[in-house]
């Protein structure tokens, strides 16, 4: 198996000048680095790929012993372009996330535990800038989006592939447009029958997707043990 992790993007919201996964957290570490360690963990350091773009180099130095993708037009594209870089150059089950998830190691775990594609999801009232989901009859990801107009819950931005199903993800990749997010294509594959995501609720595990100053101070005080 391998790990994407999506870090080309700036955390203009953050007020970064820096990759937004270099963002430090209270203890010191960044969350790129908590990323790697429960990977490692998971996958084995030399099967983690890292998608970078925006001052990739900062991010290579700190890491020189992992393999780095160069999404070249990182300025001009979003994830979906960023992931389809990195599933290119794989032929294996893959769990990929954005490079400003903050989560428990035991998520890897219970996502992938049963051999079928899958979101990690928080069932719970949503805002408007999270990308939100639905369910077919099946129990299935219908819709997967910020649009999403009856939602009953949030995708957090940690997602599972099973090898068969890679290629239809990479075509679709290709066909979406340079902005839209990688949930595009996944909910382009999923209305249309061709791919079947099972969502898996996060539980009492903890999950933070770091967008505002508000989500870093969430993270902060959960590894304080407030």
């Amino acid at each position: 198996m391998k790990a994407i992790i999506l870090a080309a993007g700036i955390g203009k919201r953050l007020g970064n000048i820096i990759p937004k996964c270099l963002t430090e957290l209270a203890d010191g570490k960044s969350i790129i680095e908590y990323q790697i360690e429960k990977l490692t963990e998971f996958v084995g350091l030399h099967n983690i790929y890292i998608v970078v773009g925006y001052k990739k180099t900062l991010i290579m130095e700190r890491f020189p012993n992992l393999i780095y993708i160069y999404a070249e037009r990182f300025a001009h594209t979003n994830t979906s372009k960023s992931l389809l870089c990195a599933l290119e150059k794989t032929d294996d089950d893959v769990i990929w996330l954005n490079g400003d998830v903050f989560f428990d190691a035991s998520l890897p775990w219970l996502l992938t535990r049963n051999s079928e594609s899958a979101a990690l999801v928080d069932n719970k009232k949503c805002g408007e800038e999270e990308i939100k989901y639905n369910v077919d009859s099946e129990g299935y990801i219908r819709e997967i989006s910020k649009q999403v107009e009856k939602p009953i819950g949030e995708a957090l931005g940690i997602n599972f592939i099973i090898r068969d199903d890679v290629p239809f993800l990479v075509e679709e990749l290709r066909k979406v447009g340079d902005n839209d997010y990688f949930e595009k294509a996944i909910e382009n594959l999923t209305l249309s029958g061709k791919l079947k995501i099972r969502p898996v609720d996060k539980g009492d595990y903890f999950c933070e997707e770091i967008d505002f100053p508000e989500d870093l101070e969430l993270v902060n005080n959960h590894l304080s043990g407030r």
